[in-house]
């Protein structure tokens, strides 16, 4: 039996090491590397790419780059979490719809759903059009090329990644333990913190890593809605890798992504853990 299991692992494993594990370590060596005036790379040891990210040029970039990503998360979690709620609580055909309507977006490009944020964001745009002709402001504002857009742009994408495990989660909870704390005499708001909650960890983990990965990532709604005026550490390393021709340098600036956010994943997880365990507990 525990042979024929391995068996069936053993595609999965062939599959992760080949395109996984060997461009990752691929990355690292070249990290490590120099390169010539040209761009060409020079296969000497040396430490330079990860001495020039400590300039606070990057640093100030990589900052933003996490701060970005872990408001997107938490915003995206915030509108996310009682929309799922609400969708995996109601009747079939709500269900079906409410799940229709937050995957519509996957039926549209990409790049088409980023532009067309433009339309509405710019100052000859459709949300500064309707400011005026409502008397609200007087002259455009400046809504696009600001950070702010970015972050709309971000969550905007990245909530339906969020929804969909957390309403996977609430709909596979045990539906029981609700009506045992109502006959028991436990309020809604209790019987949430101590029972849907802790049930629904997963759900809020998974979305989170999918929405955090993704955002760190992501450099098409930084270079569209953010212009000159934002940029994130995944434009860097863009840059370094087409432009600049510093692949040493984009090499590093990946393995310090990658690192950065495994540790914050593990920090997540080890938070939300606890904090299951406290209500559980009955200290929350």
């Amino acid at each position: 039996m525990k042979k024929k299991s391995g068996l069936v692992v053993l595609p999965v494993f062939l599959w992760l090491s080949l395109f996984l594990v060997v461009p990752m370590l691929i990355v690292v060596g070249i990290s490590f590397l120099r390169r010539d005036e040209l761009g060409n790379l020079i296969y000497q040891f040396n430490w330079e790419a990860y001495a020039t990210f400590f300039d606070k040029l990057y640093l100030g970039i990589y900052w933003d780059t996490i701060v970005l990503s872990v408001l997107t998360t938490l915003i995206c979690l915030l509108l996310s979490y009682p929309l799922a709620y609400y969708i995996a609580r109601s009747g079939p055909r709500m269900q079906t719809w409410g799940l229709a309507l937050v995957t519509i977006p996957f039926w549209i490009n990409f790049l088409i759903r980023t532009y067309a944020w433009v339309l509405l964001l710019r100052t000859q745009g459709i949300v500064n059009n309707l400011l005026l002709d409502l008397g609200w402001i007087t002259e455009p504002m400046q809504m696009l090329y600001t950070k702010g857009a970015v972050l709309m742009g971000m969550v905007y994408t990245f909530i339906p990644f969020m929804v969909l495990p957390i309403y996977v989660a609430i709909e596979q909870m045990d539906k029981r333990l609700l009506e045992a704390a109502s006959d028991l005499g436990a309020s809604p708001s209790r019987a949430f913190w101590h029972i849907t909650l802790p049930q629904t960890k997963s759900g809020i983990t998974t979305g989170a890593i999918l929405v955090y990965v993704s955002t760190t990532g992501m450099f098409v709604v930084t270079d569209i809605l953010g212009g000159a005026k934002s940029s994130m550490i995944s434009n860097i390393i863009q840059t370094q890798f087409l432009g600049a021709r510093n692949w040493p340098f984009g090499a590093a600036l990946s393995v310090i992504f990658v690192i950065t956010s495994l540790v914050l994943i593990f920090l997540f997880n080890r938070a939300m853990t606890t904090r299951v365990d406290r209500v559980k507990e009955g200290r929350i």
